[in-house]
């Protein structure tokens, strides 16, 4: 199986949305934020983006494909 580049852009965003929150996760728990809110809408918005771009990314391939 050949895997593209954009493929590997997807999997890259992939891992970019779980170590952010995995982050985002042991900074609530460590961590001594006074705004903590700050932390989880962040966390969220990057998780989000990134997230929601690998899964266009991988519709795109495979609407591409078919």
């Amino acid at each position: 199986m050949k895997i593209n580049l954009s493929e590997k852009i997807a999997d890259w965003l992939f891992d970019i949305a779980k170590y952010v929150a995995t982050a985002v996760l042991i900074s609530s728990f460590l961590g001594g934020f006074r705004d903590t809110w700050l932390l989880y809408v962040s966390g969220a918005i990057v998780i989000s983006s990134t997230f929601l771009g690998a899964v266009w990314i991988i519709k795109h391939i495979n609407k591409t494909t078919k």
